[in-house]
């Protein structure tokens, strides 16, 4: 009985020391929530977002859109490939295969890459590559090996060793050993990874643009800085039609491909 008392008066305490941290987040960062609902401050936000019920569908602004679509569709394809290839490359170390001190040295590094956010490796892209699309394209391949190489290095280590050393012992190399009796046991798991990121990267190449990186994101951010709200409107449900395609045909290839 004193356990579960115990156990209440601690829920009881973690619930206050919640609440009173938001409480003073609320203070400390001055949010006066009156202001929000207060005097005319709803009906300018009604009128601001009445402004985005008229989309822009004129052919010229559709094509540009249509460009914009194809730029980010290449982006976060481009960008997901490479960091298949380089989150694969270091996904063999970083499994232990070659050692402690390249299991570290890989590991300390996918940690750095996907420590830093997409956003934050676009900003540097722009700088060191300039503003478009091959900012964006490095960003989002940076960022997204880190993230695979763990994945991968994760799936390899669960897999079986047994087919690999069968095909060792049968007098096979370590490459053939890997190629034949690993892989093919991870590779349905290695490509649901990659198309899951796919699908995070091409809703990411949207924001990217807000930095410079090109793609349907710079093309709103230009609209929303020159408070064209019927243009940025437009562009909102290309993105969304962008996202929702992608995400059907990623479930598709995963039904074909991951769970045959």
């Amino acid at each position: 009985m004193s356990r579960r008392r115990s156990k209440r008066v601690g829920n009881y305490v973690l619930l206050g020391a919640v609440l009173t941290a938001v409480l003073a987040s609320f203070v400390y960062l001055g949010i006066d929530l009156r202001a929000l609902v207060g005097g005319d401050s709803l009906g300018q936000m009604g009128q601001y977002a009445g402004r985005f019920m008229q989309p822009d569908f004129s052919s010229a602004h559709l094509s540009a859109i249509g460009r914009g679509a194809l730029e980010t569709l290449a982006m976060s394809a481009v960008g997901t490939l490479l960091a298949v290839v380089v989150g694969l490359a270091l996904a063999l170390p970083a499994s232990g295969r070659f050692g402690w001190l390249a299991l570290s040295a890989t590991r300390l590094l996918l940690n750095a890459l996907r420590a830093v956010p997409e956003l934050v490796w676009a900003a540097l892209m722009v700088l060191a590559a300039g503003l478009g699309p091959n900012a964006g394209t490095l960003a989002l391949a940076l960022h997204t090996a880190g993230v695979l190489g763990r994945l991968f290095a994760e799936a390899l280590e669960n897999a079986p060793s047994e087919p690999a050393e069968a095909i060792r012992l049968a007098g096979g190399g370590r490459i053939t050993a890997f190629c034949y009796g690993t892989l093919p046991g991870v590779l349905p798991q290695l490509i649901a990874y990659s198309l899951y990121r796919w699908e995070n990267n091409i809703r990411m190449a949207s924001v990217l643009g807000f930095v410079g990186a090109g793609g349907l994101g710079q093309m709103l951010y230009v609209s929303l800085s020159l408070f064209q709200e019927a243009q940025a409107a437009t562009l909102i449900l290309a993105m969304l039609l962008l996202v929702l395609g992608v995400d059907a045909f990623s479930a598709w290839v995963r039904q074909r491909w991951v769970s045959a």
